[in-house]
């Protein structure tokens, strides 16, 4: 899955690949659905293999191996001592996909840290990958929510490497049954998977409030070591994809994770390199299940750092209309070791991570969140300024304004706004991420049911979002106020639709495919090496008369 690239300046990206055939031979692939399945040769080689089509982005998630990197597999791997003498291992079918016990030779340190180092990648992996294509794979996670990591000093299977061992067969994933999961006899229904990962949550916060009595404070949250690395996330859902983000983007969101490494880990092997796209039924809905169980648990992780007389209610509040026995949700029986000043502990815990614990450049609200005490402001009268348009943009972000409200259409969650003739700057991107609210995310089928639109609103983001815009819009600074009152007050009729319409570019102008140059010329001078085009299969599907 990953696109490596050796940083040479070429712009040249390879695959890993396994071969029967060694360097000095052409490459003869050993086609198997996961990457540790059997290869069924007595001995093959690892090789690099050039990409020659073309680069699009929703696929082109991409890992460098350059020196820096060599450097750090040397120290995380090479150099430390391993827990067991080294040794190949087996391609039994239970252990193979459970790295737990697979990868249990390599000190549990430097395993997470390796992930640690990798955060955004191998959430991104998870995020754009195939397993979290469709509406039904994405509708187990809510649209808008930020990642943070439990430091490793704090994490109990890294400082106590037995209690996984204890736990491995807790542990285990829908993965170890094949692409073939077995519907019959109800095996589906009694949901075995799901319910080690119960076991193992239950167990991990007994644990938890043995050895931490005391509770847990913000000094527990990974705060980065380097300062390339990505200890807050942002995840947004765009109805049948999803892209995740340095950073903490957007508005406060409804939930926040806290991932530790058990719980990464189960994220990867299961959701990404344990998936089979083309698996069957059985298989896509025990994952979709087993990943219901892994959300409630970054969700739990992150409540255990609130008051404790509040951590039911914050959860119910985040599934409205499920029992909280129904989620399996258990509190790890500790305090929260922060000493709260306000009635607002969610807002006043990330905004102590971010503003005071973490010291990584580049970690920081953008002009989408209102801070404690904050509130939306009115639209402005004027736009003379930068400042102006970012008033005019936070002003129609608000939950229930109008346009948000109104439009719904599950085509339209992310448009790119491209502003010409910005007071002392070029022309600007914004991307119009929508979030839409979720009463619960717990159900696979009947989506509509838990959605409300008067709680729906919007983050625009400065630059790029996504890689399937489902419209673009273009528009001079002058014509801010007008498009910011139509999203105030629009109404869904025709009038607000003609008046919306002059700045949109639906599919049936002349000059769409000119606009759409401009959009992927500036998608890729943003991204550099994370370049690729764009897909526009999700592109609105109406057009309008003019």
């Amino acid at each position: 899955m990953a696109h490596i690239t050796f940083e040479t300046g070429s712009n040249e990206f390879y695959e890993l690949i396994r071969s029967k055939t060694g360097p000095g031979e052409d490459i003869d692939i050993i086609a198997t659905v996961r990457p540790y399945d059997d290869p069924g040769v007595g001995q093959f080689y690892y090789r690099f293999r050039k990409i020659y089509s073309t680069i699009v982005h929703k696929t082109h998630m991409v890992f460098p191996l350059d020196e820096k990197q060599y450097g750090r597999i040397n120290e995380l791997f090479i150099s430390p001592e391993w827990t067991q003498e080294p040794h190949l291992v087996d391609y039994n079918k239970i252990t193979s996909a459970n790295p737990f016990k697979t990868y249990e030779q390599i000190p549990v340190k430097s395993r997470y840290q390796w992930l640690l180092d990798n955060a955004h990648y191998t959430i991104m992996t998870f995020i754009r990958g195939p397993v979290c294509k469709g509406q039904i794979a994405l509708n187990v996670i809510n649209d808008h929510f930020w990642i943070m990591f439990l430091d490793p000093e704090y994490d109990l299977a890294v400082k106590y490497p037995g209690f996984i061992r204890l736990q491995a067969n807790n542990l285990r994933m829908p993965s170890e049954n094949g692409s073939d999961y077995n519907l019959g006899r109800g095996a589906l229904l009694k949901n075995k998977h799901y319910q080690l990962a119960v076991d193992y949550f239950s167990a991990r916060q007994q644990f938890y409030s043995a050895i931490y009595p005391d509770g847990l404070g913000i000094e527990a949250i990974w705060k980065g070591n380097r300062p390339a690395d990505q200890p807050v996330l942002t995840v947004f859902r765009h109805f049948d994809s999803a892209s995740v983000h340095r950073g903490a983007l957007g508005n406060l969101p409804q939930t926040l994770w806290v991932v530790d490494f058990p719980l990464l880990e189960r994220i990867y092997y299961s959701l990404v390199a344990g998936f089979d796209i083309y698996g069957n039924v059985g298989h896509q809905l025990a994952t979709r299940l087993y990943m219901d169980a892994l959300r409630v648990e970054g969700e739990s992780y992150f409540l255990n750092f609130m008051p404790d007389e509040i951590r039911k209610e914050l959860m119910a509040s985040w599934n409205i209309g499920v029992p909280l026995k129904n989620l399996h949700y258990e509190p790890a029986r500790i305090p929260a070791n922060v000493a709260y000043k306000t009635t607002e502990p969610k807002r006043e815990f990330i905004e102590q991570v971010v503003n005071e614990h973490i010291t990584v450049e580049g970690i920081s609200f953008d002009i989408n969140y209102l801070q404690a005490g904050e509130v939306y402001p009115e639209l402005p009268k004027t736009y003379n300024s930068v400042e102006d348009i970012i008033d005019g943009f936070i002003a129609v972000s608000a939950p229930g304004v109008s346009f948000f409200r109104h439009d719904s259409d599950y085509n339209t969650n992310v448009a790119w706004i491209r502003i010409k003739n910005v007071p002392d700057k070029e022309d600007i991107v914004v991307s119009v991420v929508v979030d839409r609210w979720h009463d619960n995310v717990k159900f696979v089928l009947r989506e509509k049911k838990v959605l409300d639109p008067s709680k729906d609103r919007a983050d625009f983001i400065p630059g790029f979002i996504g890689s399937y815009p489902n419209y673009f819009f273009v528009l001079d600074a002058s014509d801010l106020p007008d498009f910011f009152e139509i999203l105030d007050q629009y109404d869904g009729s025709q009038t607000y639709l003609q008046r919306l319409e002059k700045y949109g570019v639906n599919r049936a102008k002349d000059n769409f495919w000119e606009v759409y140059d401009w959009f992927q010329n500036e998608f890729n001078n943003s991204l550099g090496g994370m370049k690729g085009i764009v897909d526009l299969n999700r592109y609105y599907y109406l057009t309008y008369e003019e």
